[in-house]
């Protein structure tokens, strides 16, 4: 009996983990310069639901571990409303991690920040806002009227403050 249940425990561990899905299909890039944003439709940290507004000047995106914590180390330096009064929106994605690692210690952790987070949490969204970027940058997306203007990528809290106040 310990041995069946020693094996039950290890099989679920390993499907908690396993967050990938089989893409059957292209993937058709989003972040392209001239296409609407207008259908961004995301979950913050506290799974309350954001959609692009009128006034949204600029999206970051952070594809990777490191450029998360770059941007959310910057970020906590700052009032809690620095995002929103500066017309910026903040996505993570945590699609790459998995499932436990996710539900255990990421989403927890995000929920400390003062500062909204949007999180793209699922493998083949995310896939479609990566496709054609470098993922271990951050990448700032600039709106003008729900539509892409340009698309800049950058490494540096100095670069990403410069971004967003400008």
């Amino acid at each position: 009996m310990k041995v069946i249940t020693a094996l039950f425990l290890t099989a679920i561990i390993f499907i908690g983990c396993n967050s990938k899905d089989t893409m059957d299909k292209p993937v058709i890039p989003k972040l392209v310069i001239g296409k609407s944003l207008t259908n961004l439709s995301l979950n913050d940290q506290h799974e309350k639901p954001h959609t692009l507004n009128a006034t949204t000047k600029k999206v970051i995106f952070a594809f990777s571990k490191d450029a998360a914590h770059t941007c959310n180390d910057f970020f906590v330096t700052k009032k809690a409303t620095y995002l929103e009064d500066n017309k910026v929106i903040f996505v993570a994605d945590v699609s790459a991690a998995p499932s436990l690692i996710r539900s255990m210690f990421i989403m927890p952790g995000l929920k400390d920040f003062k500062h909204t987070v949007l999180v793209l949490d699922d493998e083949n969204i995310a896939a479609s806002y990566r496709a054609n970027q470098n993922i271990e940058k951050i990448i700032v997306v600039y709106i003008k009227n729900g539509t892409i203007s340009n698309i800049k990528s950058i490494n540096t809290v100095d670069e990403l403050e410069k971004e967003i106040e400008n």
